[in-house]
């Protein structure tokens, strides 16, 4: 059993992340969902997008290293989109981090610390037409953080969907989750 943080995209904790959520549980995992926003979510990308800018996005990094910092350290710190942001924070500066999930988003790896961490492996999931992660230059600082890091995988899925793992989205896409969540628990199962 892999003890994990999970953390909600732009549009909130959806039951599209909580049934996520349950899949990883059901593989004999547990697993953490923090909200970030308290309750709120939303029905479309840019009305969650306006509300983390209101927030700020400083403070979205802070609940999540909040929320964080009540759960043992020895955990996988994984995210959707937004929630990459605190994912990757954590995973590159709190001490026992044992990988890092970050699906649809991947920021330089300079954000948060001079390199990726020794020993803390990481996969990055993303549709490779996806207008969020590739014309945003997320695509090449996962690119670099493949060939800087130890331990690193990149999987790019057919498809311009960016939300695609979230089953109460119009952009969900079963057949991508599917190889998505079976590439994550082989990684769950390695570094358990």
């Amino acid at each position: 059993m892999t003890e994990i943080v999970l953390f909600h995209h732009a549009q909130g904790l959806t039951p599209g992340v909580r049934d996520f959520a349950d899949a990883l549980r059901n593989a004999g995992h547990r697993v953490h969902l923090p909200d970030l926003y308290d309750g709120r979510t939303f029905d479309d990308l840019d009305a969650g997008i306006d509300h983390a800018r209101s927030l700020g996005f400083d403070t979205v990094l802070e609940s999540g290293r909040a929320a964080a910092d009540e759960l043992p350290s020895e955990v996988v710190y994984g995210g959707f989109s937004l929630g990459a942001m605190p994912a990757q924070l954590l995973a590159q500066t709190q001490k026992g981090a044992r990988g890092a999930l970050l699906f649809h988003a991947c920021l330089p790896v300079t954000e948060f610390g001079d390199s990726w961490p020794r020993g803390v492996p990481v996969q990055i999931h993303a549709m490779d037409a996806d207008p969020e992660f590739v014309e945003s230059g997320d695509i090449d600082e996962a690119r670099v953080l493949v060939d800087e890091a130890d331990d690193a995988e990149l999987f790019l899925y057919p498809g311009d969907q960016h939300l695609f793992t979230d089953n109460s989205l119009s952009a969900y896409d079963e057949q991508a989750t599917t190889l998505l969540l079976e590439r994550v628990l082989v990684f769950l199962s390695r570094v358990g």
